[in-house]
């Protein structure tokens, strides 16, 4: 099959399509044939070759796709040859087929097309895992979204309205910040221009906020603790700023509140499995519905991947970028 490989880390320029050996499923798992997959920061921290792929897992970038299942491997009984599936992969969705675990394969909802799809499995599972699962966030509390235009930021700020809560963004720019009032954004802040800790303040009369989603890392820490309400919750979801920070431990207690810290790439398999058997309980019917949609900025051949990269690397986009195979 042809993938799209990193011979040596690098710039954008790094990504080779090659020709590959085609993968096999192995017991509990099913090969799916690529339809698309979409990009990620991750996928730019590997082909930098900061982000190695777990043990064991494909080499090739790519931590979702969508696509047909074409083998099941031994002990499979919840799919068929032939089902149109989205996956969350631990990599290898920049190819033409990529082995996966059963327990990390959702159906395509009904009324969205194949390709589409490949924009759901990391940003679902990634905020109904951290914001939900682990942060708890309850109707009528505030999340705060860094990077509300990010493919995270825009699946969000949907789930979070769709459960009753009041969402607040940091966005660089008016036109950014435009695209995510749509989705149901009801704080809007220019990081750019404002200071995000007191404008939440003063958009929650001097409370602050009950959960905050940040890509950023140490470059925000004490400040997004400042921006907590008392018993807010902090869940840090990239490193954008760095990853050592100094913080105020006296601060937080006086909140009560707490920071966490998690990724999906490395997780167990079971881990996984329970995040995505709880994304297709409780996200995919908003989805089937229309009260929640992927957000695609553009589409690419595979072939484009690294203008691709270029694109998200440039945060010239809003919402998910899609390649296709």
């Amino acid at each position: 099959m042809r993938a799209i490989t990193i011979p040596e880390p690098g710039g954008p320029e790094a990504l080779v399509r090659a020709d590959v050996p085609d993968p096999q499923p192995a017991e509990g798992e099913v090969l799916i044939e690529v339809a698309a997959s979409a990009v990620n920061r991750a996928d730019l921290l590997q082909r930098q070759g900061f982000y190695d792929p777990p043990p064991g897992s494909s080499p090739y970038p790519g931590l979702e796709c969508s696509g047909r299942i074409t083998a099941l491997g031994p002990g499979v009984h919840s799919w068929a040859v032939g089902d149109e599936v989205c996956a969350l992969l631990a990599g290898g969705g920049y190819a033409e087929q990529v082995a996966v675990p059963a327990g990390q394969v959702l159906p395509v909802p009904a009324g969205l097309d194949l390709v589409t799809a490949a924009a759901l499995p990391e940003v679902t599972c990634t905020v109904w895992s951290n914001v939900f699962m682990i942060a708890h966030l309850r109707p009528g509390e505030t999340l705060l979204v860094h990077g509300g235009a990010s493919g995270i930021g825009t699946m969000a700020i949907q789930l979070a309205k769709a459960v009753g809560a009041r969402v607040a963004v940091t966005a660089g720019g008016p036109e950014k910040l435009a695209r995510c009032a749509e989705l149901g954004a009801d704080i809007l802040i220019d990081y750019r221009e404002q200071d995000f800790v007191q404008e939440i303040r003063k958009a929650t009369d001097g409370a602050g906020a009950d959960v905050i989603l940040d890509i950023i890392g140490a470059k925000y820490l004490q400040r997004n603790v400042k921006a907590l309400a008392v018993s807010g919750r902090l869940a840090i979801i990239g490193l954008q700023g760095g990853v050592k920070a100094e913080l105020n431990l006296a601060a937080l207690m006086a909140k009560r509140a707490a920071i966490t810290g998690a990724g999906l790439r490395a997780r167990p398999l079971n881990e996984k499995a329970a995040i995505v058997a709880a994304v297709r309980e409780h996200v995919w019917p908003l989805i089937a519905n229309g009260q929640v949609r992927p957000i695609v900025d553009r589409t690419l051949p595979m072939a484009e991947a690294a203008e691709a990269h270029r694109i998200v690397e440039a945060s010239a986009h809003v919402g998910k970028v899609v390649l296709t195979v």
